[in-house]
Parts: structure tokens; C-alpha cells; sequence
């Protein structure tokens, strides 16, 4: 019999609603609900990609006897991270405070305050490895909870302190990084960063996306040859070679898909050889972005192909009948993860053929031995083919044949922060690649989230209905179906939203875009300051947790505070308004404590700051739609490397009863004689305009035509 989960809109949710536990979801119902009952809550934490969730699901969730320990002892809730980052942020806190370590499934004990005074992740069925058994930890939490009450209240108000203190902790002040500091993280970037295999620090890796992103705009900004550039940085400063040699190995190793494009979640070793074979939508959208602007620097081809792949990836895989984008794909089919990805030389020949199969299995690193489990190997490409119509035919034959095995499962809600995230990346990587089909795709999942995130109820011209009753202004954070969920959105889906609006701007020149960025980043400024100069993670009317969480690291994705700051800071250089440019300086101030300790982990901030010395660069084109001199400026600002550049382009305004136009950067911006031209401004301070591809490329940074060396 289903349980309470059944009708909800995350999948990972619904993969529990059959569970002999009586699941609550998040809700002050399950609260009000051990309170009556006067018993702890059990509150479990993870998500529908997570391999070790679904082991304990199992293992723990699916068992009877365990189910019953539950139900008698414990209101249980579970709860999705991805639909509730807050949530996850408050306890994860906790749980690291409490073990020096976090992760999912995260198990976390609270009681009916919602205040934690036991916190932990996965716990086997059986005692294992030193680890308590599962039922052994509920009878004993439910002897202390009966027995020791004044213990529980002690550890759980004890705490709840630690975790406030380290809240009230966190302040932004001074000023943000100038340009000794950013040349000092690079610095600090250098003696982490693996010269051999590329990557920063050991296993297990994760993709640096905001970093590689930070040192692309380090290398623009001071002049560091975009070209040559050995693997091995020759200085500290040479940000350049640092992005070359990580994203090479990479797009080489078995973390990314060489079949079907795209990156799974990180790697469990130092060399990129096996992954964590989840697939998540931020991941792949931030790598795509960071490609595409490896690409724009320098050309290189491979940046070229692992775009054009991982471009085709999230329109064939991740893309929703609604024209949003699925959260994730999971790691394991079949209960076995990797199965689905995993190849032995025998598989290959049976598919290809002997001759085939053995080259294919040479250039795949494919061996008798195997590089994962049970003889498998993941699939490297450490070499280019030297037969490259040969690798392509093969390539879709494999492909093919990997269609046929059981896939993985997908998570399939749509998350706002992601999808602007996605947003972002395909407008920019449609327009500079020629692919007016990707624009098309980021232009779709646009009108999904105006339509179901930031509706009103109406329905879309597609039929698809927002939230009733839902302000105009305010976002929900995710939905399914084209249903919106019930979950409020949080700060960084406010600012990915905004990122991902403002570079739809930039490709397309649709105002409304520059126009809905506004409107979410005012209610940024409104509801999620903190007064200090920083942002909440939360709304200031938003659920009320044992905390507010505050966070502006990065962590697989960018935080929402420096998402923020970035967002505003473009969103400025767009209307020249000042409390925009001046909140995302003030937001930027805590980078450069942070990263004096650990630029790692403020690579997003430390992009963004690059962005303010640079201005950052606004470019005006101006010109008549259906001119090609028009569309030739602009595609060439589109190509610029400047840090954190914008580029507005529209036709010479006609002057309104108020003199003005709606885009104020390209207000009182005339064509030169009849030619179309583009100026460049830094604070709306503008050189004199130029009309041709060079002169324009010479002052942004532009490589030249967007075609591959």
C-alpha cells in the first residue's frame, strides 16, 4: 500500500512511496505529528541519483522489521536535497559538526522542534566495518529518547547554538578582491593544481567548473598567451595552461561519456578513469559553458567537439516534453552501478565485429583486465583515432547498442536554478557554434520557467499551468510535468534564473529577457540581503527552519550569494543602475578573505571579481536586424573574452516622448553614417564606436570567426 509520498512531484520522493515506513514529507504537519505522539523525528535526507540512498532503501526502507522500528518509534520523514537545498544545508551542517564528514543519505534525529541531537549517513542493516547496525542505532535512540530525555534536550540545544554561532560568523566586509588578490588565488590554485593528470587536489575529483571558469578569465584579463601553453604552468600566474591541462583530461577520461556525450558526477580516482556515473544537470551545464569559453580563447578543437557532444546529450537526454531540463540520470540500472556504461573487449566485439572490436577496444582503453569492475572498463579516449570516420561509424554503433541495455533511471523534475543554469549555456554555445536550434532550446525552457515557476496560473500557449495564486514576482523552486511544486525557491535559483535570462538576452536581443532578470534580482535585493552585505540562502518570508542557512561557498554549484553577486553586477552594466553594481560589490567583498584561505571554494566570486576590474565591458551593436554587418558585430561581441562582458544589440531606438529606449545601454547609441556600429563602455563611459569585425575583436578579446583551427 502506498504511503503519503505517492502524490508528490520528486521523483526520489516516489521512489519511497511504496515503503513499508510511514513517510511524511517535509511539512509542520509531521512535526505537529511527533509532538502528539512525543517521539523524535527521523529525518532522511537524499536524492534520486544517489547510489548509496537507494542502497539503504534497500536494505533499511524496504525491510519490514526495520519499517516497524520506525513507525513505533519515530515520525519519519524524507526528504528530497534537491527540491529542498535548505533543508539539506541546516542538517548537512549538523552532521558534519557532529562526524567531521557529510554525504548522502544523510540520517539525521531531531526532535519535534526540529532541533538535530543525533546526526549521521549510511547505516548498514547489519553491524559492518565498525559501524552500528541501522536497527541497533533506532533501539538505541529510542532508549535515550524514553530513558535520558534531559540528555537529548542537552545534546540538541547544544547544537542548535554551535550552528547559530557559526551562522552569525559569517560576514561580508571589506572590499572585494583586487587584482593582487586574484593574482594570489591563482597563486594558491598553482600548488594544488596535478601537473601529471590535470585537476586540483586527489580523489576523489570533481570538476572544478567555477574555478576553470575564474582562470579563463584571469588568463583574458592579463594578457596571458591564449595559444601554446604547456600542460605543466610555467608560473603561478599562467591561469591559462591550468584549464588546458583539466579539461583535456576530462574529456579524455571515463568520466565522460564517450559514446553519448555529457560528464557524470565526479571521479573516484586521481586520473579520471572511473566515475560516479550519476549524471546531473548543473554539472553538465556549467562543463558545457566552461568548454565553449576554453573553445572561444583558443579554438581548440576538442573544446569544440566534447560542446558539440555534450550540447546534443542534454537536448536528447535531459530534455522534458515541457521544454525544461531533468534534473539527473541515475548511476545505477539493473541495482548494478556503471552497468549501463561499462564495456569488456568481448562486448565490443560482439557488437563490432573482431577487427573493429579490437581498435575500437585499443583507442577505448578497453582491457582484458578492466578498469572498473568485474573485467569492465569505463571508456577512455586518451588519443584522438587516427581513422576519425571510422571512430564515428563505430561510435553510433555502440551507441546504438547501448541503447538496447536497461538505462539508467531519470530524475525528471525540473530544479529553476539548474535549468538557468542550462539556460545560460546553450544561448551562448547556439550562437557562438551556429545552432539556433540549442537558443531555441535554452529560448523554450525559458518560457517553461516564466510559465510554471513564475506563473500566475494562467496557462502557457502550450497549455502548461503555473501555480495558482502565486505572486508574479516570486519564483517556486521546482516542478514536474509541467505541475509546479510546492517548494519556494531559494537564493540560487533567483540568481541562476537571472544568469541564465541575461545571456538569453545577449544572444537573442528579446528585451523582455533583460526584463525578468530585473524583476527576479529586485526581489533578490528585497527578500534575501542579509544587512551586512551578504544574502540569505533563504527568503525573509520563507519557511522558518531551526536556522537560516547563509552559505557563500561554492559547491557543485555555484552559492547562491556569489550567483547572486555575478547576476547583479551584469544586470548593472545592462540599465546602470546603481544599487545593482553596488550589492554585488559589497557581496563580493567576503571573496577575498575566503579565498586567501581556500580559492577553491570561491571560484565563482573570484570570477566575478575578475569581472569588476575589467569594468566589466559593455558593448552596444547597433544596427537594422536584417543587416548582416549587424549580425557580423555582433557575433564578434558575442566572441569577446573580456571578464563577465555584455553585449546588447537592437536596432538605432527611435526616440521616445521621454527621450529614452527600453535598454539603456543602448540608449543614445547612433549608427555611424548608415553602418551599423558597436560601442564599448565600461560604466556606460563608451569609446568611440567602431563598424568593423577587427576593430571591434581587437577590444574585446575576439579570437576571430567562430570556426575550429
Amino acid at each position: 500500500m502506498a504511503n503519503r509520498l505517492a502524490d508528490s512531484t520528486s521523483p526520489y520522493l516516489q521512489q519511497h512511496a511504496g515503503n513499508p515506513v510511514d513517510w511524511w514529507e517535509w511539512s509542520e504537519e509531521a512535526f505537529a505529528e511527533a509532538r502528539r505522539r512525543d517521539v523524535p523525528v527521523f529525518i532522511s535526507v537524499g536524492y534520486s541519483a544517489c547510489h548509496w540512498c537507494h542502497v539503504m532503501a534497500h536494505e533499511s526502507f524496504e525491510d519490514e522489521a526495520i519499517a516497524q522500528l520506525l513507525n513505533d518509534n519515530f515520525v519519519s520523514i524524507k526528504v528530497d536535497r534537491e527540491e529542498r537545498p535548505d533543508v539539506d544545508s541546516v542538517y548537512m551542517d549538523a552532521t558534519v559538526a557532529l562526524t567531521g564528514h557529510g554525504g548522502w543519505p544523510m540520517s539525521v534525529f531531531a526532535d519535534a522542534d526540529g532541533r538535530p541531537f543525533y546526526a549521521g549517513t549510511y547505516f548498514p542493516p547489519q553491524p559492518r566495518h565498525g559501524m552500528p547496525s541501522f536497527p541497533q542505532l533506532l533501539t538505541a535512540i529510542t532508549e535515550s529518547w524514553r530513558d535520558r530525555r534531559d540528555e537529548v534536550a542537552g545534546a540538541a540545544e547544544r547544537i542548535t547554538k554551535a550552528l547559530e554561532q557559526r551562522e552569525r560568523a559569517v560576514a561580508s566586509e571589506g572590499t572585494p578582491p583586487s587584482a593582487t588578490d586574484l593574482d594570489a588565488a591563482v597563486a594558491a590554485l598553482h600548488q594544488s593544481y596535478d601537473v601529471t593528470r590535470g585537476g586540483f587536489g586527489r580523489a576523489p575529483k570533481f570538476p572544478p567548473s567555477m574555478v576553470l571558469e575564474f582562470l579563463l578569465r584571469h588568463a583574458a584579463r592579463t594578457g596571458k598567451p591564449a595559444r601554446g601553453g604547456s600542460a605543466d604552468p610555467q608560473g603561478p600566474s599562467d591561469s591559462l595552461p591550468m584549464v588546458q591541462g583539466t579539461c583535456e583530461a576530462m574529456a579524455r577520461g571515463g568520466m565522460y561519456d564517450q559514446l553519448g556525450g555529457g560528464f557524470a558526477r565526479y571521479s573516484v580516482d586521481d586520473s579520471w578513469v572511473v566515475p560516479h556515473f550519476e549524471k546531473m544537470l548543473y554539472d553538465n551545464a556549467l562543463l558545457l559553458r566552461v568548454y565553449l569559453h576554453w573553445w572561444r580563447a583558443t579554438g581548440d578543437p576538442l573544446a569544440e567537439r566534447i560542446v558539440r557532444e555534450t550540447a546534443e546529450f542534454l537536448l536528447r537526454d535531459m530534455r522534458t516534453p515541457e521544454g525544461g531540463f531533468a534534473a539527473a540520470w541515475d548511476a545505477d540500472s539493473e541495482g548494478v552501478e556503471g552497468k549501463f556504461y561499462a564495456w569488456t573487449p568481448q562486448q565490443l566485439i560482439d557488437v563490432l565485429g573482431e577487427d573493429d572490436g579490437r581498435w575500437a577496444a585499443a583507442l577505448l582503453e578497453v582491457t582484458p583486465a578492466g578498469t572498473f569492475e568485474h573485467g569492465a572498463s569505463t571508456l577512455q579516449m586518451l588519443r584522438d583515432p587516427g581513422d576519425a570516420e571510422r571512430w564515428a561509424r563505430l561510435r553510433r554503433q555502440l551507441f546504438d547498442a547501448r541503447a538496447l541495455r536497461v538505462p539508467p533511471g531519470r530524475d525528471d523534475k525540473v530544479v529553476a536554478a539548474w535549468n538557468g543554469l542550462a539556460i545560460a549555456a546553450l544561448a551562448e554555445a547556439g550562437a557562438l557554434l551556429d545552432e539556433p536550434e540549442w537558443v531555441d532550446a535554452a529560448r523554450g525552457a525559458a518560457d517553461l520557467l516564466l510559465a510554471v515557476h513564475l506563473g500566475a496560473g494562467q496557462p502557457d500557449r502550450d497549455g502548461v499551468t503555473g501555480p495558482p495564486g502565486q505572486d508574479g514576482d516570486r519564483l517556486v523552486r521546482t516542478s514536474r510535468d509541467g505541475r509546479a511544486g510546492s517548494t519556494d525557491a531559494v537564493l540560487e535559483d533567483y540568481a541562476d534564473v537571472a544568469e541564465g535570462f541575461l545571456a538569453l538576452y545577449a544572444v537573442t536581443g528579446e528585451e523582455e529577457w533583460l526584463a525578468f532578470a530585473g524583476i527576479l534580482l529586485d526581489v533578490v535585493l528585497a527578500h534575501f540581503s542579509d544587512g551586512e552585505g551578504g544574502f540569505f540562502d533563504t527568503a525573509d518570508d520563507a519557511e522558518q527552519l531551526v536556522l537560516r542557512p547563509r552559505d557563500p561557498a561554492d559547491n557543485a554549484t555555484p552559492s547562491g550569494w556569489l550567483a547572486a553577486a555575478q547576476a547583479l553586477l551584469t544586470y548593472a552594466a545592462y540599465t546602470g543602475v546603481t544599487e545593482h553594481r553596488v550589492a554585488a560589490e559589497r557581496a563580493l567583498a567576503i571573496v577575498t578573505a575566503l579565498a586567501a584561505r581556500a580559492p577553491r571554494g570561491v571560484g565563482w566570486g573570484l570570477a566575478a571579481a575578475e569581472a569588476l576590474i575589467d569594468g566589466p565591458r559593455e558593448v552596444a551593436v547597433v544596427g537594422p536586424a536584417d543587416d548582416p554587418r549587424t549580425r557580423e558585430l555582433h557575433r564578434v561581441a558575442l566572441m569577446g573574452t573580456a571578464p563577465g562582458l555584455v553585449v546588447a544589440v537592437g536596432p538605432p531606438a527611435e526616440p521616445t516622448l521621454s527621450g529614452r529606449t527600453d535598454v539603456p545601454l543602448l540608449r543614445d547609441r547612433p549608427l555611424v553614417g548608415d553602418s551599423p556600429a558597436a560601442y564599448v563602455c565600461r560604466q556606460f563611459t563608451c569609446d568611440a564606436p567602431v563598424t568593423t569585425e577587427e576593430a571591434l575583436a581587437a577590444r574585446v578579446g575576439a579570437r576571430g570567426r567562430p570556426t575550429s583551427d
